[in-house]
């Protein structure tokens, strides 16, 4: 639920940067975290958020409001103990592995094969426990 609300404030987030100047707005966040500004990755990080065209971020705002909502029905429903939620978070967890796998078929890393293995892990775990939880109960 937690990361629902980060979801939801970078949501509104994007969507008030489309009614300012981003190139201002983003020099202001760099005046106010006191970062050196002719640090290369910080002239990495400009470039690519500034390249975001308006629609992109609409895009990302809409898309991050979807994902929140998922998270947030995820989130409640696994409070309130509800065997759907328990499904939900497998399907949800599974989701990024197609995402992963073109991410490896563009470039193999080390780093996105272990974010793989650990997705992989994890949906594993969820299933296996949804699976003894249920025997446990019809048991």
């Amino acid at each position: 639920m937690i990361k629902a609300a980060l979801l939801i404030a970078l949501g509104i987030g994007a969507i008030k940067l489309l009614h300012r100047d981003l190139a201002e707005t983003l020099n202001d966040w760099i005046d106010l975290l006191r970062v050196d500004p002719d640090n290369r990755i910080i002239h990495w990080i400009l470039n690519k958020l500034l390249a975001i065209s308006p629609n992109q971020l609409k895009a990302a705002s809409v898309g991050t409001f979807i994902y929140a909502a998922v998270l947030l029905t995820e989130g409640i429903g696994l409070l309130l103990r509800k065997r759907w939620a328990e499904y939900l978070t497998i399907v949800a967890t599974s989701g990024l592995i197609p995402v992963e796998l073109y991410e490896i078929a563009r470039h193999v890393t080390v780093s996105r094969i272990g974010v793989l293995a650990v997705n992989l892990a994890i949906v594993a775990y969820l299933i296996w426990e949804v699976r003894r939880s249920r025997h446990l109960v019809h048991g």
